[in-house]
Protein backbone atom coordinates (compact mmCIF):
# COMPACT_ATOMS: atom_id res chain seq x y z
CA UNK A 1 0.00 0.00 0.00
CA UNK A 2 1.10 3.85 -0.24
CA UNK A 3 2.15 5.46 2.85
CA UNK A 4 0.65 8.43 1.30
CA UNK A 5 -3.10 9.43 -0.19
CA UNK A 6 -3.26 9.97 -4.00
CA UNK A 7 -5.89 11.09 -6.33
CA UNK A 8 -7.53 13.31 -8.54
CA UNK A 9 -10.66 15.53 -7.79
CA UNK A 10 -13.33 13.01 -8.90
CA UNK A 11 -14.01 9.99 -10.29
CA UNK A 12 -17.26 10.41 -12.74
CA UNK A 13 -15.33 12.34 -15.35
CA UNK A 14 -16.81 10.42 -18.58
CA UNK A 15 -14.08 11.41 -20.56
CA UNK A 16 -11.47 8.76 -18.81
CA UNK A 17 -13.49 6.13 -20.76
CA UNK A 18 -10.71 4.67 -22.69
CA UNK A 19 -7.85 5.97 -20.65
CA UNK A 20 -8.27 5.24 -16.49
CA UNK A 21 -11.14 3.42 -17.94
CA UNK A 22 -12.03 0.80 -20.23
CA UNK A 23 -14.05 2.22 -23.08
CA UNK A 24 -17.18 0.77 -22.29
CA UNK A 25 -17.59 1.13 -19.00
CA UNK A 26 -20.57 2.27 -17.50
CA UNK A 27 -20.97 5.33 -14.88
CA UNK A 28 -21.69 3.01 -12.20
CA UNK A 29 -18.07 1.23 -12.49
CA UNK A 30 -16.23 4.12 -12.64
CA UNK A 31 -15.69 4.22 -8.41
CA UNK A 32 -14.66 0.80 -8.18
CA UNK A 33 -12.32 0.93 -11.28
CA UNK A 34 -10.81 4.16 -9.93
CA UNK A 35 -10.68 2.68 -6.47
CA UNK A 36 -8.24 0.06 -8.13
CA UNK A 37 -5.66 2.98 -9.54
CA UNK A 38 -5.82 5.68 -6.55
CA UNK A 39 -6.70 5.79 -2.98
CA UNK A 40 -8.31 9.17 -2.64
CA UNK A 41 -10.37 11.61 -3.82
CA UNK A 42 -11.72 14.96 -3.35
CA UNK A 43 -15.33 15.29 -2.45
CA UNK A 44 -16.33 18.63 -4.76
CA UNK A 45 -19.83 17.33 -5.45
CA UNK A 46 -20.47 17.01 -1.79
CA UNK A 47 -20.00 21.11 -1.33
CA UNK A 48 -22.33 21.91 -4.71
CA UNK A 49 -25.42 19.52 -3.43
CA UNK A 50 -25.39 16.49 -0.47
CA UNK A 51 -25.83 13.10 -1.85
CA UNK A 52 -28.73 10.96 -1.16
CA UNK A 53 -28.75 8.16 1.56
CA UNK A 54 -29.22 5.58 -1.14
CA UNK A 55 -26.06 7.47 -2.78
CA UNK A 56 -24.21 7.10 0.29
CA UNK A 57 -24.99 3.20 0.76
CA UNK A 58 -23.86 2.96 -2.59
CA UNK A 59 -20.83 4.61 -2.36
CA UNK A 60 -20.43 2.61 0.94
CA UNK A 61 -20.66 -0.35 -0.68
CA UNK A 62 -18.04 0.09 -3.62
CA UNK A 63 -15.31 2.23 -1.91
CA UNK A 64 -11.72 0.14 -0.78
CA UNK A 65 -11.38 0.59 2.72
CA UNK A 66 -8.08 1.81 2.62
CA UNK A 67 -10.17 4.54 0.64
CA UNK A 68 -10.40 8.46 1.61
CA UNK A 69 -12.82 10.70 0.18
CA UNK A 70 -11.90 13.95 1.60
CA UNK A 71 -15.84 15.43 1.50
CA UNK A 72 -16.55 19.29 1.69
CA UNK A 73 -18.95 20.79 3.73
CA UNK A 74 -21.56 21.96 1.93
CA UNK A 75 -21.62 25.42 0.72
CA UNK A 76 -24.54 26.28 2.86
CA UNK A 77 -22.40 25.39 5.96
CA UNK A 78 -19.28 27.32 5.01
CA UNK A 79 -20.62 30.08 2.67
CA UNK A 80 -23.72 30.98 4.47
CA UNK A 81 -22.80 33.57 7.16
CA UNK A 82 -21.33 32.94 10.51
CA UNK A 83 -19.64 29.49 10.83
CA UNK A 84 -20.91 29.27 14.24
CA UNK A 85 -24.07 29.15 13.29
CA UNK A 86 -24.04 26.21 10.86
CA UNK A 87 -22.85 23.59 13.19
CA UNK A 88 -26.45 21.72 13.10
CA UNK A 89 -26.06 21.48 9.18
CA UNK A 90 -22.43 20.34 9.62
CA UNK A 91 -23.24 17.85 12.08
CA UNK A 92 -26.23 16.99 10.20
CA UNK A 93 -24.24 16.20 6.89
CA UNK A 94 -21.86 14.48 9.07
CA UNK A 95 -24.26 11.99 10.07
CA UNK A 96 -25.34 11.59 6.22
CA UNK A 97 -21.98 10.68 5.73
CA UNK A 98 -21.65 7.96 8.19
CA UNK A 99 -21.97 4.50 6.44
CA UNK A 100 -18.62 5.55 4.96
CA UNK A 101 -17.12 5.27 8.76
CA UNK A 102 -13.10 6.09 8.84
CA UNK A 103 -13.23 6.66 4.92
CA UNK A 104 -14.31 10.26 5.03
CA UNK A 105 -11.10 11.66 6.53
CA UNK A 106 -10.53 14.42 6.92
CA UNK A 107 -13.48 16.15 6.13
CA UNK A 108 -12.95 19.79 3.92
CA UNK A 109 -14.23 23.13 4.80
CA UNK A 110 -13.53 25.47 1.97
CA UNK A 111 -14.06 29.15 2.99
CA UNK A 112 -14.93 32.24 0.59
CA UNK A 113 -12.74 34.97 -0.40
CA UNK A 114 -14.64 36.99 1.69
CA UNK A 115 -13.77 35.37 5.07
CA UNK A 116 -11.24 37.38 6.20
CA UNK A 117 -9.31 38.40 9.54
CA UNK A 118 -12.48 39.76 10.98
CA UNK A 119 -14.15 36.45 11.25
CA UNK A 120 -11.04 34.35 12.45
CA UNK A 121 -13.22 34.10 16.19
CA UNK A 122 -16.18 32.57 14.17
CA UNK A 123 -13.94 30.09 12.51
CA UNK A 124 -12.34 29.35 16.45
CA UNK A 125 -15.86 29.00 17.68
CA UNK A 126 -16.73 26.46 14.82
CA UNK A 127 -13.23 24.54 15.64
CA UNK A 128 -14.07 24.23 18.99
CA UNK A 129 -17.39 22.69 18.53
CA UNK A 130 -16.10 20.24 15.69
CA UNK A 131 -15.67 17.18 17.53
CA UNK A 132 -13.84 13.65 16.36
CA UNK A 133 -13.38 13.68 13.33
CA UNK A 134 -10.51 14.76 11.25
CA UNK A 135 -11.02 18.83 9.58
CA UNK A 136 -9.03 20.65 7.00
CA UNK A 137 -9.37 23.81 6.24
CA UNK A 138 -8.85 26.16 2.54
CA UNK A 139 -8.70 29.90 3.04
CA UNK A 140 -8.49 31.83 0.25
CA UNK A 141 -8.37 35.53 1.69
CA UNK A 142 -5.30 37.55 0.83
CA UNK A 143 -4.51 38.77 3.99
CA UNK A 144 -3.75 34.56 4.93
CA UNK A 145 -1.40 34.49 2.77
CA UNK A 146 0.66 38.23 3.11
CA UNK A 147 3.23 37.09 6.03
CA UNK A 148 1.89 39.36 8.68
CA UNK A 149 -0.12 38.83 11.79
CA UNK A 150 -3.45 38.12 10.00
CA UNK A 151 -1.74 34.98 8.55
CA UNK A 152 0.64 34.24 12.15
CA UNK A 153 -2.76 34.23 13.97
CA UNK A 154 -4.92 31.95 11.83
CA UNK A 155 -1.82 29.28 11.96
CA UNK A 156 -1.59 29.50 15.49
CA UNK A 157 -5.54 29.40 15.44
CA UNK A 158 -5.42 25.81 12.84
CA UNK A 159 -1.77 24.86 14.43
CA UNK A 160 -2.53 24.10 17.72
CA UNK A 161 -6.26 22.36 17.37
CA UNK A 162 -4.41 19.99 14.84
CA UNK A 163 -6.57 21.24 12.14
CA UNK A 164 -5.06 21.35 8.71
CA UNK A 165 -4.29 24.09 6.22
CA UNK A 166 -5.24 22.81 2.95
CA UNK A 167 -2.00 23.71 0.52
CA UNK A 168 -3.58 25.17 -2.97
CA UNK A 169 -0.98 25.38 -5.75
CA UNK A 170 -2.36 26.67 -9.01
CA UNK A 171 1.02 28.54 -10.09
CA UNK A 172 1.17 25.94 -12.93
CA UNK A 173 -2.49 26.53 -14.53
CA UNK A 174 -1.28 30.37 -13.96
CA UNK A 175 1.97 30.01 -16.13
CA UNK A 176 -0.53 28.58 -18.89
CA UNK A 177 -1.16 31.26 -21.95
CA UNK A 178 -4.00 29.78 -23.65
CA UNK A 179 -7.48 30.86 -25.08
CA UNK A 180 -8.70 27.49 -24.94
CA UNK A 181 -12.33 28.15 -22.67
CA UNK A 182 -11.19 25.04 -20.09
CA UNK A 183 -8.37 26.76 -19.17
CA UNK A 184 -9.92 30.51 -19.18
CA UNK A 185 -12.59 28.83 -17.47
CA UNK A 186 -10.34 27.44 -14.64
CA UNK A 187 -8.29 30.62 -14.20
CA UNK A 188 -11.32 32.40 -13.59
CA UNK A 189 -12.56 30.50 -11.11
CA UNK A 190 -9.32 29.46 -8.77
CA UNK A 191 -7.51 31.55 -6.23
CA UNK A 192 -4.12 33.65 -7.55
CA UNK A 193 -2.90 32.78 -4.30
CA UNK A 194 0.69 31.99 -3.54
CA UNK A 195 1.30 28.27 -1.86
CA UNK A 196 1.32 27.33 1.38
CA UNK A 197 3.24 24.19 2.22
CA UNK A 198 2.07 23.95 6.39
CA UNK A 199 1.59 20.29 8.02
CA UNK A 200 -0.05 21.04 11.12
CA UNK A 201 -1.22 17.19 11.54
CA UNK A 202 0.03 14.08 10.24
CA UNK A 203 -2.05 14.70 7.18
CA UNK A 204 -0.78 17.39 5.37
CA UNK A 205 -2.94 18.15 2.20
CA UNK A 206 -2.06 19.49 -1.41
CA UNK A 207 -4.08 20.70 -4.13
CA UNK A 208 -2.08 21.03 -7.15
CA UNK A 209 -3.63 23.13 -10.17
CA UNK A 210 -1.97 21.81 -13.43
CA UNK A 211 -1.23 23.58 -16.57
CA UNK A 212 -3.32 21.53 -19.44
CA UNK A 213 0.69 20.27 -21.09
CA UNK A 214 1.61 17.70 -18.42
CA UNK A 215 5.45 18.12 -19.02
CA UNK A 216 5.12 21.89 -18.07
CA UNK A 217 4.37 20.75 -14.75
CA UNK A 218 7.83 19.64 -13.45
CA UNK A 219 9.09 22.71 -12.10
CA UNK A 220 6.17 23.60 -10.26
CA UNK A 221 5.87 20.16 -8.79
CA UNK A 222 9.62 19.22 -8.02
CA UNK A 223 9.68 21.70 -4.89
CA UNK A 224 6.33 19.95 -3.75
CA UNK A 225 7.92 16.13 -4.48
CA UNK A 226 10.68 17.16 -2.05
CA UNK A 227 8.16 18.22 -0.27
CA UNK A 228 5.97 15.16 0.32
CA UNK A 229 9.12 12.91 0.37
CA UNK A 230 10.15 14.64 3.67
CA UNK A 231 6.55 14.63 5.31
CA UNK A 232 6.07 11.11 4.10
CA UNK A 233 10.08 10.47 6.14
CA UNK A 234 8.79 11.89 9.06
CA UNK A 235 5.96 9.93 9.21
CA UNK A 236 3.83 11.80 8.32
CA UNK A 237 0.13 10.47 5.60
CA UNK A 238 0.19 13.65 3.14
CA UNK A 239 -2.57 13.59 1.09
CA UNK A 240 -1.81 14.91 -3.00
CA UNK A 241 -4.48 15.80 -5.37
CA UNK A 242 -3.71 16.73 -8.59
CA UNK A 243 -6.28 18.69 -10.89
CA UNK A 244 -6.24 19.87 -14.46
CA UNK A 245 -7.70 23.32 -16.30
CA UNK A 246 -10.57 20.39 -17.55
CA UNK A 247 -9.56 17.24 -15.54
CA UNK A 248 -9.58 14.80 -18.57
CA UNK A 249 -5.33 14.61 -17.99
CA UNK A 250 -5.70 14.29 -14.10
CA UNK A 251 -5.18 11.02 -13.88
CA UNK A 252 -1.88 11.00 -16.24
CA UNK A 253 -0.70 14.05 -14.09
CA UNK A 254 -1.16 12.18 -10.83
CA UNK A 255 0.75 8.79 -12.30
CA UNK A 256 3.67 11.83 -12.99
CA UNK A 257 3.58 12.96 -9.57
CA UNK A 258 4.10 9.28 -8.36
CA UNK A 259 6.38 8.09 -11.22
CA UNK A 260 8.76 11.39 -10.29
CA UNK A 261 8.33 10.71 -6.57
CA UNK A 262 9.53 7.71 -6.98
CA UNK A 263 12.79 8.88 -7.50
CA UNK A 264 13.37 10.03 -4.30
CA UNK A 265 11.46 7.33 -2.89
CA UNK A 266 11.98 4.41 -4.57
CA UNK A 267 11.14 2.13 -2.12
CA UNK A 268 7.29 3.00 -3.25
CA UNK A 269 5.32 0.45 -5.02
CA UNK A 270 4.06 1.64 -8.76
CA UNK A 271 0.57 2.07 -9.49
CA UNK A 272 -1.24 0.26 -11.71
CA UNK A 273 -1.12 0.31 -15.42
CA UNK A 274 -3.67 2.35 -16.76
CA UNK A 275 -6.08 0.67 -18.93
CA UNK A 276 -6.08 2.48 -22.51
CA UNK A 277 -7.23 0.90 -25.36
CA UNK A 278 -6.81 2.15 -28.81
CA UNK A 279 -9.75 3.69 -30.83
CA UNK A 280 -11.33 1.07 -33.27
CA UNK A 281 -10.94 2.63 -36.99
CA UNK A 282 -14.05 3.36 -38.47
CA UNK A 283 -14.17 1.66 -42.47
CA UNK A 284 -15.49 4.47 -44.87
CA UNK A 285 -18.47 3.40 -47.14
CA UNK A 286 -17.06 2.71 -50.94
Amino acid sequence: MLPYYLGCPSWSEPAWRGSLYPAGSRSADFLPLYGQQFNAVEGNTTFYAQPSAETVARWAALMPGHFRFCAKLPREVSHAGDLREQLEAAEAFRRLLAPLGARVAPFWLQLPGSFGPQRLSELAGFLDDWDGTQLAVELRHPAFFAKGDEERALNRLLHGRGIERICLDARALFSCVSSAPAVLHAQAKKPRLPPRPTAFSQAPQLRFIGHPELAANDSFMAPWLTKVAAWIEEGRTPYVFLHTSDNRLAPQLARRFHQQLLGLLPGLPALPELRVEPEVEQLGLL
